[in-house]
């Protein structure tokens, strides 16, 4: 993906034989008004072909909404007599709904382009230019139409494929992005590039089935990428767990065959002065629920149960190919939640790190029991600044907000508003939810210190209740909960979404470093 100062009425692009389309933006009639509205380049493009747009549109019955997209065959001639006006020029022409322009509708074009260029060699466009005249809205644009290119590009890999955090390429064409001068749009198209990298690698990870994707298998992946990287990372085997006290991770994985473990990956920044983030991630590689066993249509999906390890790993990857003045460490706490003769039971009390005992009323409310060994370690350890955490953690989550926000939750209001805020600028939208103070008594528990789930069901709001059962294990931390279980995965493509596991989460949480003062 490369951006040009030149215009489609100047640009050689079109004529070197390079370029197999060229795609032009439309916007909605502005009120009294019948027609759509040409933007920058529709009418050189127009000009150029010798073809009335503006009536194709009409013919076509395009609305200039976002992510509408027609394309236009171009006929070659029949007999060597016969000269066409697009003679010479790419034989495709796509017009573009942009709706109002704003970055959410770039996103849609862009992603609307890709689908429908899938094959082809080189794309050139104006997507977007018209904020050419305004730097700061140039690249604003500019990395809309980049992010859901590259986003809605994406193709999942093979089973025998090795996930990887280079360059989204996947049967996409090259994309150029014509009438654009300077360098911040260039750097603008780079940051885009950075956060697709990070959630196509976050899709990657979570698509890899579970018959490949053990504990262990994972905590290579992230060494690999890691030390390629030149992060810092260790990975806890099950010798290293017991012997410092890890227990929720241990008795998660003890019914499996496959052994847990516990990743951390490190990014420090060449200079100092930033603060220290710290992302753990929900790392079940399978959940079959354990002795509250799942019913079979609930397992499909478990393989993407990973999902929020994968945010975390992905995220300070990510960081450090930007660059950010902040220290990132993921922790990435894996196990396999299974069943068999040493699996954990309903009514067992397991000690966690730090030594808070907890009560087990549902096997299958495993992912806040890794969870919580992985935030005490790190708030005693790891002295963060800001500790987030980001799990597919319950069902409640989705039945309250659906699939398009994830649940967020903080005692802090300005994390809080920099996560929402991170989350409306990159499209991966969050919605603050209560911690209930009345709710506590869902996670009180006679025999130990703690219930990690409720067994009375009146109280309700599971999400809620989990959120609580986390907090008390993060000491006095600027904490955040991020319940992404309903925009991770999804049942079908929809603009820069694809199918099955979505990579939510990542792109979020990187706009929110680069945004932290």
């Amino acid at each position: 993906m490369t951006v040009d100062g030149g215009t489609i009425a100047t640009t050689t692009l079109l004529t070197d034989g390079s370029t197999d389309a060229v795609a032009v933006p439309v916007a909605p009639a502005r009120a009294g008004d019948d027609a759509l509205r040409p933007l920058q380049g529709t009418a050189d493009a127009a000009a150029r072909y010798g073809v009335d747009l503006a009536e194709i549109g009409e013919r076509a019955r395009l609305t200039g909404a976002a992510g509408e997209i027609y394309v236009l065959q171009l006929p070659r001639p029949v007999g060597s007599s016969v000269t066409l006006p697009w003679s010479g020029l790419p034989p495709r022409l796509m017009l573009v709904g942009v709706g109002s322009g704003r970055p959410a509708d770039l996103r849609r074009a862009g992603a609307a382009l890709a689908r429908s260029s899938r094959g082809l060699r080189r794309v050139v466009t104006t997507l977007g230019a018209e904020a050419h005249q305004d730097d700061s809205a140039a690249a604003t644009a500019a990395r809309a139409v980049a992010e859901g290119y590259l986003l809605a590009a994406y193709v999942p890999p093979t089973a025998a494929a090795t996930p990887d955090e280079g360059s989204p390429s996947r049967e996409a064409a090259e994309l150029v992005l014509l009438g654009r001068d300077g360098m911040r749009p260039a750097a603008a198209v780079s940051e885009g590039r950075t956060a697709a990298t990070a959630t196509w690698l976050v899709r990657d990870l979570a698509t890899t089935p579970s018959s490949t994707k053990t504990p262990a298998w994972l905590a290579d992946q992230a060494k690999r990428l890691a030390t390629r990287a030149g992060l810092g990372v260790t990975v806890r085997t099950t010798r290293e767990l017991a012997a410092e006290g890890f227990g929720g991770i241990l008795a998660v994985g003890a019914g499996s065959a496959s052994s847990p473990r516990l990743v951390t990956v490190s990014y420090t920044p060449p200079t100092t002065g930033g603060r220290h983030v710290v992302v753990v991630g929900k790392g079940i590689t399978f959940d079959t629920g354990g002795i509250s066993i799942k019913p079979r249509e609930g397992m499909v999906p478990m393989k993407t149960d990973m999902t929020g390890a994968a945010v975390a790993l992905a995220t300070v990857l990510g960081a450090a190919a930007a660059g950010v003045t902040h220290r990132v460490t993921a922790v990435l706490p894996l196990a396999e939640n299974h069943f068999g003769g040493a699996s954990y039971r309903p009514g067992d009390v397991l000690t966690m790190w730090g030594g808070t005992t907890v009560e087990i009323a549902n096997t299958d409310a495993e992912g806040r029991l890794v969870l919580a060994d992985a935030l005490a370690w790190a708030d005693a350890t790891l002295d963060p600044d800001v500790l987030i955490d980001v799990a597919t953690l319950t069902g409640a989550a989705t039945l309250g907000l659906g699939k398009q926000h994830a649940a967020l939750y903080s005692g802090d209001a300005d994390l809080a508003d920099a996560l929402v805020a991170a989350g409306d600028a990159s499209g991966e939208l969050a919605w603050r939810m209560p911690l209930v103070e009345e709710y506590e008594e869902a996670v009180a528990s006679q025999v130990a210190d703690l219930r990690h789930v409720p067994v009375d069901k009146h109280i309700g709001g599971g999400s809620i209740t989990a959120a609580l059962f986390l907090r008390h294990f993060v000491g006095t931390r600027t904490w955040a909960h991020l319940d992404i279980a309903g925009p991770a995965r999804a049942t079908s493509d929809k603009h820069e979404v694809t199918e099955g596991a979505t990579g939510f989460g990542a792109r979020l949480l990187l706009r929110y470093l680069d945004d932290l003062r």
